[in-house]
């Protein structure tokens, strides 16, 4: 099998979806050069820090963390483009098992009894073929070993895309409507809400207000990236 691979590797070489050089055996997805070229936001208290600033004020949130800064330019933006635009699906597990890992090493997001990503609306999700966030969600659930469940939380409409419109527009469009198609399995459950960029936060506000119309519910988040 070994050598099949490497075969197949003459002709059909893994390349690092950033630089797009060759990758070495012992690397996945993204090169070393690449990896430690990452904004990491290295945020240790999760119950204080940017992303659980943001929603001050909006929504009760128990903790929030996220791997990557996202910027205008630079890495974390094309490797973002790759994952919802170009098929590239390995960088949602790639990201998944990076932040699944620390996780499970510090204990973090222990007490969650559920994962639920943000759902794309059913047209943009035949039009795309995947959500962006389910192989990062089911990485989640392998290494912090609880339920990823996609398809209890429905999006309802649909909007433009936001990445022309700028922060103050995007931050006041808010009609984006989700509803959950079975409201008891949340019943007193520590949910942790996944998504793949935080700007405003005007999403994942309106998919935690859903899910906190039933009783007991807490919310968590975790993201890939967080724009500054």
């Amino acid at each position: 099998m070994g050598f099949l691979k490497d075969f197949l590797g003459i002709f059909y070489p893994d390349l690092c979806a950033n630089c797009e050089n060759q990758l070495e055996k012992n690397e996945n997805t993204i090169c070393t050069f690449c990896r430690h070229d990452l904004p990491l936001t290295n945020f240790t208290n999760y119950s204080k820090n940017k992303i659980a600033e943001t929603f001050y004020g909006r929504i009760i949130i128990h903790k929030a963390n996220t791997l990557l800064f996202y910027r205008k330019e630079g890495i974390t933006k094309k490797l973002i483009h790759e994952l919802k635009y170009k098929g590239n699906e390995e960088i949602g597990s790639f990201f998944g098992n990076w932040l699944g890992e620390i996780l499970k090493q510090n204990n973090e997001f222990s007490d969650i009894n559920l994962i639920v990503p943000v759902p794309l609306h059913p047209k943009k999700l035949k039009q795309r073929g995947y959500n962006q966030v389910s192989k990062f969600g089911e990485k989640l659930s392998y290494h912090l070993n609880k339920p990823f469940l996609e398809n209890v939380l429905l999006r309802t409409s649909t909007s433009k895309t936001q990445t022309f419109k700028a922060r103050f527009e995007r931050f006041n469009n808010n009609d984006t409507k989700f509803q959950s198609n079975n409201t008891s399995r949340f019943k007193n459950k520590h949910i942790l809400l996944i998504d793949d960029v935080i700007t405003t936060g005007a999403t994942i506000e309106s998919c935690a207000k859903e899910l906190q119309k039933t009783e007991g519910v807490k919310i968590s988040i975790l993201t890939m990236a967080y724009t500054e």
